[in-house]
């Protein structure tokens, strides 16, 4: 019995968002060829992406990857290793908000940031005791978005790490992606976060950066105090969670886990992209 999964003409578009490949291809590093021949330069660039793009999405582990790509989950898997390797994520996800800038879809007026616990399955790097999780071996995702919600910058750390740690590294993040000849939208005028983020030493280095800081104060500010902007990052949660291999976190190596969630980003801001400019 053959089962069509609804490949047509050697396209994707049943799992890649259509236009977003012709975007991803001048990124990717060119396929290595072993001396002695052979290798796997005639493997389709383009479905190995579609296979990467389906793993994410339909949270499957490499060897239950269907044929229909026509590489093998070794192949496929090696080549994520590689291309995160070469940081391809990180260019593709700026190159989509580059996009997002241009067309004036993206309002850095205020950022907001906060931090989501994963459960970890395998260990390895940047794996602690969750005290969210009765102490069980996790991760932090960072998430720094705009003011509607987009994933700008994302992050991982381990589960007992403070959230307040993520705030400079985060919001560095963001500062150096962004040109400072290109105008307002450079860099946020506002920094929204919660109590966990409220240190004297964090207040003043956002406004060494001219950026002012929204966060909640101990003792003082009501926990609904950020409630009118708080829902927006709360809502960048909900659509990252939709990426099912995200959760639990699989990847032994965290850049390989921190890949996979800068594809994550990325596929949001583009469909996010794409449907306001089609």
């Amino acid at each position: 019995m053959i089962v069509d999964l609804g490949v047509s003409g050697g396209r994707w578009d049943w799992v890649v968002p259509e236009g977003l490949w012709e975007i991803v291809e001048p990124l990717l590093p060119a396929a290595k060829v072993r001396p002695q021949g052979g290798g796997t330069a005639n493997i389709d660039d383009e479905a190995v992406f579609a296979a990467i793009v389906y793993v994410l999405v339909s949270g499957c582990s490499w060897r239950h990857l269907p044929p229909c790509f026509g590489a093998s989950k070794s192949t496929v898997h090696r080549r994520f290793r590689m291309w995160t390797q070469a940081g391809v994520w990180g260019r593709l996800h700026r190159a989509i908000l580059d996009r997002l800038d241009a067309e004036e879809l993206v309002d850095l007026s205020r950022v907001l940031l906060d931090t989501s616990h994963v459960r970890n399955q395998k260990g390895g790097e940047h794996t602690g005791p969750s005290p969210v999780d009765r102490g069980k071996p996790g991760s932090k995702l960072h998430i720094l978005s705009e003011t509607t919600g987009l994933p700008l910058v994302v992050g991982v750390s381990a589960g007992n790490t403070h959230d307040s740690h993520g705030l400079i590294p985060m919001v560095s993040g963001l500062l150096s992606r962004h040109d400072p000849h290109r105008g307002h939208h450079a860099k946020p005028r506002r920094c929204y976060a919660d109590k966990a983020y409220d240190r004297p030493d964090l207040r003043r280095w956002l406004l060494g950066k001219h950026i002012t800081p929204r966060i909640a104060r101990k003792g003082i500010d009501s926990s609904q105090r950020l409630g009118r902007y708080r829902w927006r990052i709360e809502r960048t949660f909900s659509w990252l969670s939709g990426y099912r291999r995200l959760s639990p976190r699989y990847e032994r190596d965290p850049r390989l886990y921190l890949g996979f969630l800068g594809l994550a980003a990325t596929l949001t801001c583009y469909k996010h992209l794409h449907k306001n400019t089609t």
